[in-house]
């Protein structure tokens, strides 16, 4: 039963994640908006802290990443390098977490150190993965300078604001997880009924 309800919760997260690739992703890659995945890339950490919150247990966040790549390939046209970059920094930060802030329950500087360790090793998994091992035409073409940039410019911008964004969502998936113990029932209702919500949304707009 505990699996079950834990799924419910990173099923919730994921969907948040991957509801935001498709919409919010959407909005700014069409309107061609500079640094368009950094916003999307803050909003991911703030969900995977969440959940670290809640549930600190190695391969949380990359369950959620999966969730999250998933909703994306349901709900709108497939692009592998968003994908990629997804799943990379779920990977990421579940080993940053892992690492950083094992057995912790509270928020501390490891936590810090756990949103920016895992905001620059998913952006550099990413382009090394995209650039250099399957050569994706877009990223191969201009190599290393579109590494560098992916890696020190983007990467930068997303672990400053993980920086506040990291253990903000610990706090609130700490609290959330105290919550849902004196509320289970409750509390596991919602988390479903959004995650139904969240889908049935992606469907319609598909």
């Amino acid at each position: 039963m505990f699996r079950i309800k834990k799924f419910i919760w990173l099923l919730l997260f994921g969907s948040l994640w991957g509801i935001s690739e498709v919409f919010v992703g959407g909005v700014l890659y069409g309107a061609m908006v500079p640094r368009a995945s950094v916003y999307l890339s803050v909003w991911a950490v703030f969900m995977l802290a969440v959940a670290r919150g809640m549930f600190n247990k190695p391969g949380t966040s990359t369950a959620i990443s999966i969730i999250a790549a998933l909703y994306k390939l349901v709900n709108t046209s497939p692009f592998f390098c968003h994908i990629c970059g997804i799943l990379f920094l779920g990977i990421a930060f579940d080993l940053a977490a892992s690492l950083l802030m094992k057995d912790q329950s509270r928020v501390s500087y490891r936590s810090v150190l756990a949103g920016v360790a895992g905001a620059y090793g998913g952006h550099a998994l990413f382009a090394i993965f995209v650039t250099y091992i399957i050569r994706y035409e877009y990223w191969a073409g201009e190599g290393l300078p579109k590494v560098l940039d992916h890696i020190f410019v983007n990467g930068s911008l997303t672990a400053v604001f993980s920086i506040l964004a990291f253990p903000l969502g610990q706090w609130i998936g700490l609290n959330g997880e105290s919550f849902s113990r004196r509320r289970p029932g409750w509390a596991y209702s919602v988390a479903l009924l959004f995650s139904i919500i969240i889908w049935a949304l992606g469907r319609i707009a598909a």
